[in-house]
């Protein structure tokens, strides 16, 4: 190989989210993979150092975030009811998943293959409670964008999302819905 893991890196700009919605504005997993690592990095802090609870370190965190769909640039973005339409499928996505996951770590230089593996594979159990809430509450957020332009067709989304993260069950990510997510419903003005 020619070390292409890079360049693939660069094609995730290519990749768009919520395929099945009509969006008023589209968004690819590399702005989404940002967010998420934004997120993940803030809920990590906040858990850290205002609720006082021992936790994964805020950088890991961030890290960790920009890679979570590192490999939908093999399999591109299954939209959600696809992918967890039954145990079956989402058994089998995973899996899928896992073998692009695999198959990018072959683009990377020999030398640092062992270093991308558990953020490309996502193997490590510590982050991914903070990932998976930070990617679900990307989710929110883009709900919550859609249906400030008046795009009603995110509102099914925004109540399930919704529900979801509220049985994630996790402190920092109720700190973060009460204090910070209101903001994203105002304007610039507003803000």
């Amino acid at each position: 190989m020619a070390n292409e893991f890079y360049a693939l890196l660069g094609r995730m700009r290519y990749i768009t989210r919520w395929g099945l919605m009509r969006n008023t504005f589209s968004e690819n997993i590399q702005e989404h993979s940002h967010q998420v690592a934004v997120l993940a990095h803030a809920l990590a802090l906040i858990r850290r150092d205002i609720l006082k609870l021992p936790g994964p370190d805020p950088d890991r965190c961030a890290v960790a975030a920009l890679y979570h769909d590192a490999s939908e640039i093999l399999t591109g973005d299954l939209p959600t009811p696809i992918k967890y339409y039954n145990p079956g499928i989402k058994d089998a996505y995973k899996q899928v998943e896992r073998i692009a996951g695999e198959r990018l770590l072959t683009m990377v230089p020999p030398q640092l293959r062992e270093s991308y593996a558990r953020l490309v594979l996502e193997d490590d159990k510590e982050l991914e409670p903070i990932v998976k809430a930070a990617d679900k509450l990307s989710a929110y957020i883009k709900c919550i964008e859609e249906q400030k332009a008046g795009n009603t067709e995110f509102d099914s989304a925004a109540r399930a999302t919704m529900e979801a993260m509220e049985a994630m069950d996790l402190p920092e990510l109720t700190w973060f819905i009460d204090k910070c997510l209101p903001a994203y419903a105002l304007n610039l003005d507003q803000l």
